[in-house]
């Protein structure tokens, strides 16, 4: 895998975790990019879920009735709970975040949202995005293998510490069926981030700093195996522009062959 991550040494979590957590009880304006989605969907998500959501793009564009969706970094629940209206009654989504305040949040919202849609198909699992192999007392997966139709991120993956980087890539492939799906969300970089700003805890919370080189995030996944790899989405102008770098959103979608 190719990347412009730094030495595995570094370890960010504790920034992340520190500034998602307050993020969840007040909202942080500067977190991300500002992103439109339908307010038809939104109708039925509380006020604070809809308000503290933090992404870069609408990975939710892809998904499709009757789907089993993991969302990864699920936060307050906003992209979950648009996803549970469009697979259905049929479907069903599962969220996955490390935040104790962000699960709060959107644990919260779960019986409010199951009555105003008529059927409850969410549920938020607590768990690092990169360990959905870790075991539980009696053996099972965090995320079982070939379990899951479509994967979707939103502004998550650069938050990964480099060290765990082909960890997340693989379990992405191991719980994803033939013929699946991702539609990722992020924050991409025009060229190698230097090592003073892949170790500055603001701009790596940011979604800045550890964010993947362009071409190497569309090479990460072809090499894993998924085909018809592209942007879907991917800004014009740069987000941020750092020490010269340019940042911008860029949603990957690709899709693995059908058995």
């Amino acid at each position: 895998m190719t990347s412009c991550c730094g030495p595995a040494g570094l370890d960010q979590t504790d920034a992340v975790q520190e500034r998602y957590g307050a993020a969840a009880s007040e909202r942080e304006a500067c977190l991300c990019t500002p992103v439109s989605f339908d307010p038809a969907l939104l109708q039925v998500i509380p006020r604070d879920v809809v308000e503290r959501d933090y992404g870069c793009g609408d990975p939710t564009r892809w998904v499709q009735a009757g789907d089993t969706v993991l969302d990864l970094g699920s936060g307050s629940g906003k992209n979950a709970f648009i996803c549970a209206q469009v697979v259905g009654a049929s479907g069903c989504v599962i969220g996955v975040d490390r935040n104790q305040d962000m699960l709060a949040l959107s644990r919260s919202a779960l019986p409010v949202v199951a009555e105003r849609i008529g059927f409850a198909n969410v549920q938020f699992l607590e768990g690092a995005i990169e360990a959905l192999d870790a075991v539980d007392a009696e053996g099972r997966a965090l995320v079982a293998d070939a379990s899951v139709d479509v994967v979707l991120s939103n502004c998550v993956l650069n938050l990964v510490n480099p060290s765990s980087r082909r960890r997340l890539l693989a379990n992405i492939r191991r719980v994803l069926r033939a013929g699946g799906r991702v539609a990722i969300s992020d924050i991409v970089c025009d060229r190698p981030v230097p090592l003073a700003l892949q170790q500055d805890p603001e701009l790596w919370s940011g979604c800045i700093s550890g964010a993947w080189e362009e071409q190497a995030f569309l090479d990460d996944f072809t090499a894993l195996g998924f085909e018809q790899v592209r942007y879907a989405e991917r800004s014009e102008q740069p987000w941020r522009v750092v020490e010269g770098i340019e940042f911008r959103a860029v949603t990957l979608v690709g899709v693995l062959p059908a058995a």
